[in-house]
């Protein structure tokens, strides 16, 4: 008895189909095993920094703070424009490189802000991220657009930080921090829909490494500066 073209046709669409989502799961996995690490490096770092008050000290009180502050944004940038070039390797050292500098810029808070509240904002935090990172990847809905406008919002918050560095306005610091929250909170959601869809553009496993590298990097940025407009919401200060 001859099979129907047509079945046999359906039949390999869905084991097509069923690959394809497997790799996509792999895939966004290993994006989120790479920022929960990179996360894990920061907190680590930042932690045992603060308990040494010779190196806080050599950090806060010399020349260093504007070394440890700036060093994570140059490699944010340096990624960013030459993560083709780099071997998956060396974009995954970069990587880790990033954590730990990020670890010694945020050491800080564990002077700033109490112990608890730093554990109950960051429980917050994760919850808040991952329930839009989950919208982000299921929804059918095309945030694109979205996406544009919280650019742009963006924007314009660092605009408005600047000029609080002198204006020095408590008012105009709280307005940043809420509007900082609603901006990452809708920016986890289109990043991730925007590093779901990167993984059909990938041609290759070392490709597809990078690829879930820079979705690391990216969410990694969404999850930090979401915790630390929260923390300025509701952290008790020391």
């Amino acid at each position: 008895m001859a099979l129907d073209p047509r079945l046999h046709v359906a039949t390999q669409t869905v084991g097509s189909a069923a690959d394809i989502d497997e790799g996509l799961r792999s895939y966004m996995l290993r994006v989120y095993n790479l920022m929960s690490a990179g996360l894990a490096v920061t907190g680590i770092v930042a932690y045992f920094t603060s308990e040494s008050p010779e190196l806080m000290a050599t950090i806060y009180g010399t020349p260093l703070a504007w070394v440890v502050m700036l060093a994570p944004l140059g490699l944010v940038f340096f990624m960013s424009a030459r993560i083709n070039k780099m071997s998956a390797a060396t974009a995954q050292t970069t990587f880790w490189v990033f954590s730990a500098l990020m670890g010694l810029s945020m050491s800080f808070i564990f002077i700033a802000y109490t112990g608890a509240s730093i554990t109950r904002v960051f429980f917050i935090t994760t919850s808040m991220f991952a329930g839009m990172s989950i919208y982000g990847y299921t929804t059918k809905r095309d945030l694109s657009g979205i996406g544009s406008f919280l650019i742009m919002g963006l924007i314009g918050l660092i605009v408005a930080s600047i000029v609080n560095l002198f204006l020095q306005s408590g008012a105009l610091e709280w307005a940043i921090s809420v509007i900082g929250v609603l901006i990452f909170v809708g920016l986890t959601a289109y990043d991730t829909q925007k590093i779901r869809n990167m993984y059909s553009e990938a041609d290759g496993s070392e490709t597809e490494a990078k690829k879930s590298i820079m979705g690391a990097l990216t969410l990694y940025l969404d999850f930090i500066n979401l915790f630390l407009f929260m923390l300025r919401l509701f952290g008790n200060r020391n």
